[in-house]
């Protein structure tokens, strides 16, 4: 058995997540942590981790990056292991997240479906092959509500492909200030906003006279959900060390 709290339980994705561990006989969820602590469930919601009745095995971290350094220092006092879901941290912030990893089991990654980091291995292997030979755009569509852009997934693909080339490229965010051709060494990024898109994304490869597009599209949050969960599991009796989906399904 593994005891679960969710940090951002009364968001969208923390009710998710609540509801897909309703389904498993094998977790059970004895906190929760949002600055709304609103009780929909039975066990508390309180402010702030250090609020917890109860220890948990692990943290699954749905929230906000403001959230991160009380987050944190829980989880190095007691021992807790914590996955990361939030996107929208700072490069300082990613640092911390790294450093906290050497003493406590840490899972973070940008986007926590397995469709995704399967889309990460083909672009890759897409760029190793097309070389400079194509222009690489990516385009990520997402909900009317989101507020970081480009994605954190947009920034992984581009990262996962620029390390492919030897990180020889830079990235352009938008072109409506750019009056110029096009940059070879260029991967543009470009963000959508809308509706209730749960997640789009295009990784486009445009040739001479042919286009490769590479594509993701999610249904719904709950492939999100199942993957911090199976994440948190996967961690649970871990040494400290930081872990992504490659260490929890393998290479891919």
């Amino acid at each position: 058995m593994v005891n679960i709290a969710i940090c951002g339980a009364n968001g969208k994705m923390g009710k998710t997540i609540y509801g897909c561990c309703q389904e498993r006989p094998d977790i059970t969820v004895i906190g929760g942590i949002d600055m709304y602590t609103h009780q929909y469930a039975d066990f508390p919601i309180v402010a702030t981790p250090n609020a917890l009745p109860e220890k948990p095995d692990v943290i699954i971290d749905y929230s906000n990056p403001a959230v991160l350094d009380s987050l944190l220092d829980y989880c190095l006092s007691t021992g807790t292991a914590v996955v990361f879901a939030t996107t929208g941290y700072s490069d300082e912030q990613l640092a911390k997240i790294r450093k906290t990893s050497q003493q406590i089991p840490v899972f973070s990654t940008f986007n926590m479906s397995l469709g995704i980091n399967l889309l990460v291995a083909l672009a890759k292997k897409a760029a190793a092959v097309l070389g400079d030979q194509f222009d690489i755009e990516i385009v990520e569509k997402h909900h009317n509500t989101k507020i970081d852009a480009p994605s954190g997934t947009a920034i992984m693909l581009a990262n996962a492909i620029n390390e492919t080339l030897d990180n020889s490229k830079h990235y352009v965010y938008d072109r409506h200030s750019v009056r110029k051709k096009r940059d070879k060494n260029e991967i543009g990024m470009h963000a959508i906003r809308g509706g209730t898109i749960v997640g789009d994304h295009d990784v486009i490869f445009a040739g001479m006279d042919e286009v490769i597009t590479l594509s993701h599209s999610a249904a719904s949050k709950t492939v999100f959900a199942v993957g911090s969960i199976n994440a948190a599991v996967h961690i649970k009796d871990k040494p400290a060390g930081l872990y992504d989906m490659a260490s929890l399904v393998g290479e891919i």
